[in-house]
Formats: C-alpha cells, structure tokens, sequence
C-alpha cells in the first residue's frame, strides 16, 4: 500500500493486515477522501453507499487464545467468536445475534445475553490496537494512552481504526436457557419479570420481545428468554417459577450450547442488498421498569401490528463498573427497552407516522440515556444523550488529541 491518492481507486477497501489499513488511512487523509468503517457486521452504515471509501474489516477477523486472555480481529463477528471459545471453555458476553461485528458493538458497548453475569462487552476489553488519523499503529490499554482505551470503552468509532481486540474471557462450562411463550397481554409477565430481577442472582438475564411476522430467527408474538450462565436448568427453573407460573405462559427449558442461543439473521444471497423498511421509534437505559411504563409498551404493540416492543435486564455485573470507568452512560439503569414501528411504505400513512412518534415520546420519558448501539440517526444534536455530560466533555477532549480533524465521522460523531 503505498502514500497516495492512487491507493483509493476502489471505492471499497478489504485490507488483510493493519499495514494496509494505516496505509489506505494516510492516503484517505492526503487526498480529503471520507472514510466509513465497516466492522465485519451488519448496522446502520454497512449497507448504505456512502461518497469516499469504505473499509471493510472482515479480512482481519483472526482469534487467538492465550489462557483466559482472547485476541480478536477488528473483522470478527460474534459467532465465530463463541464457536472458537466454546472450543476452550469459554466465552465473552456479547451481543445477540452471530452475526454482529466485534468492533461495532464492542465500541458502542455490547449489552448481550450474559450482561448481568459479565457486564458489557467493553467491561471485559483489556487492550486493543488502533490505527489513528494519522496513520499510526498504536497499542492501548489502561495503562498505555489510557485515554484512548477510556474513550473506545462505549465511545464509538471516534476515535481510530480497531484493528485487534483483546478480551479476558471467562470460564463457561454451559448455560440454561429457558423460552416462555405468552399468549395474551404481556402486562403480568413484565412486571413479575421486574419484580423478579430486583433481588435476582446476577447469573440470569432476561430478554422480552414481542414482534410481528418477519423471518425464522424471530418467531411472531411476545416471548421471554432468560439464560442462566451455568449448566443448571433446575436452579433456572425454580427462579423463573414466578413467571412460569402466570397463565398463558408456557415455559420449557433447556441445556444448549451459548454459540446456538445467537441469532442467525438472514443474509442476502450473492450481491444482493437488501435496504430495510424506515423505523420510527427509538430506545432507551431506564432506572426502572414501572407500571406505567410498561403500559405503554404493550399498549404501543397492541396499537401499530407492524411495530416491535424488546427489553433486556440489567443490573448485576453491569451495575457494579463504577460510571466514571468507561464512556458509557447510564450504569444505575436496570432495564434496557426499545420500541418501534416500521415505516412501510404503502402500509404506513402520515396520521400513523405522527401517531406512534407521539406514543414513542410517552415511552422515552425518564429514560436515563439512549443506547447508541440502537440508534441509526446521524444526526449530531442526538449524541449528547448517549453519554454523561462529563463523559461528552471527556469524549471531545480525547476526539481532539487523536482526531482533531475529525477523519472518523461515519458514526455517532463526537464533535470537539
């Protein structure tokens, strides 16, 4: 890869080692060229043509075990992940679905399956390397540029290129995992659920969704999930025994493998690509799941039949990491929630479009901060709600020492 403009003839890029991507960088920024980072998964800018370049990470998607301590490529998706570590007893909390790349969910933070149990995905990274602006390779942890490991610790991709993520895994001899099917209001469920994880073990998470017809990995109607981080679907049973309990819930539980309770999204076949319908609505950390809250959540299912309604618990683990300790906001949050209708066209008028933004207002009220891992919207005034204020002020700082010129804007940018 050489210095010039010439190394950017093709508007997509698939480096297969950190040499090359620093390399396409300097080029990038000798010649003005916008640059969008593509992590190996799917989200809100892997799909989009954009002016510039794209980097496309997968070809870095190596993983290395030492021990406990797992070394992963910025290109890596979570599947493979969990796959390769069920190999040696371990795992890493991560997100939901096998395709999810590392890198963008790691950076924007990584609320997953074992959040109560292990924390975030960033409470579990213990070093990276990092490509900057300026075209240098660097290695961060929290004792070198302890600025720059703060700041990729639920800051995005404001920061550089994450060529290499470095992990301490943990011990997973197996899980339990139960499905509760609920026929009828969910209103019961979610408040049992709620009143249940308030002085549950940290080794259940929950996971409420309640969607409508969309494909395989995502049956229709209200479900909730539950994974136990042990091998032990007794003890799972007995706690969820409140829940299973509530009539119309039909509850059965199992032993399997974690890599097996990871979504598989559908992939289009060959070139395709497939744009999905607009959604309006949005998510939020919320300190606690109250009544009125979840009535309108079931209300705002039961009003929009194309509208989506998840929750997942917090607490535990997550709720230990002192706030200051990583960019992300909102650790005395104990659920997190996201609703949404789906902007069909066609399907979907203006009077509905008003109807469930009006309704989405109601929900976010008292929300502590938005999830940016959840959130497409590039828009710069929707950023300070993702953090701290003194988080933001810290973020800027840390943005105008390995950025000032702000190269890495493909993202919910952190403006100095």
């Amino acid at each position: 890869m050489t210095d010039s403009t010439d190394a950017l003839a093709s508007p997509s890029h698939r480096p297969t080692s950190v040499e090359e991507v620093a390399g396409i960088i300097r080029s990038a920024v000798q010649g003005s060229v916008p640059i969008t980072v593509v992590a190996g998964g799917h989200g809100p800018w892997s799909h989009e043509p954009e002016p510039g370049i794209r980097i496309e990470l997968g070809g870095l998607a190596g993983i290395d075990v030492e021990g406990t301590t797992v070394r992963i490529g910025g290109g890596a998706v979570w599947g493979d992940v969990a796959t390769a570590l069920a190999d040696h007893g371990l795992a890493i909390s991560s997100g939901d679905t096998a395709t999810v790349g590392v890198g963008g969910l790691t950076l924007g933070g990584g609320i997953g399956w074992m959040v109560r149990a292990w924390g975030l995905a960033v409470d579990q990274l213990i070093g990276a390397q990092v490509v900057t602006a300026s075209g240098d390779v660097v290695e961060t942890s929290a004792d070198v540029h302890p600025d720059l490991f703060w700041a990729l610790r639920g800051g995005g991709g404001n920061f550089g290129v994450v060529t290499r993520f470095d992990f301490a895994a943990h011990r997973l001899p197996g899980i339990a995992f139960a499905e509760s099917i609920i026929d009828g209001d969910a209103t019961a469920v979610l408040r049992a659920a709620r009143d249940l994880l308030r002085e549950a073990p940290r080794e259940l998470t929950v996971t409420f969704m309640d969607v409508p017809p969309m494909d395989p990995s995502a049956p229709a109607g209200a479900r909730l999930s539950g994974v136990w981080a042990a091998p032990d679907p007794d003890r799972l049973r007995a706690v969820l025994e409140p829940i299973s309990a509530i009539g119309g819930v039909h509850t059965e539980i199992t032993a399997p493998a974690y890599r097996d309770i990871l979504i598989e999204m559908p992939q289009p076949e060959g070139e395709e690509q497939v744009t999905p319908p607009g959604f309006i609505g949005g998510n939020g950390l919320y300190a606690d799941l109250d009544d009125q809250l979840i009535e309108r959540l079931v209300a705002f299912r039961r009003a929009y039949p194309a509208s989506v309604v998840f929750l997942r618990s917090l607490g535990g683990a997550f709720g230990e990491v002192p706030q200051e300790d990583t960019a992300f906001p909102a650790r005395s949050a104990t659920w997190f929630v996201m609703a949404g209708a789906f902007d069909i066209p066609g399907l979907v008028d203006d009077d509905t479009r008003s109807a469930v933004r009006a309704d989405w207002a109601g929900i976010e009220t008292g929300r502590l901060a938005e999830y940016g891992n959840f959130a497409d919207t590039e828009r710069p005034d929707a950023v300070p709600g993702m953090f701290t204020d003194e988080a933001l002020v810290r973020l800027r700082e840390v943005k105008s020492r390995w950025d000032p010129q702000n190269v890495f804007r493909r993202n919910h940018n952190i403006l100095v």
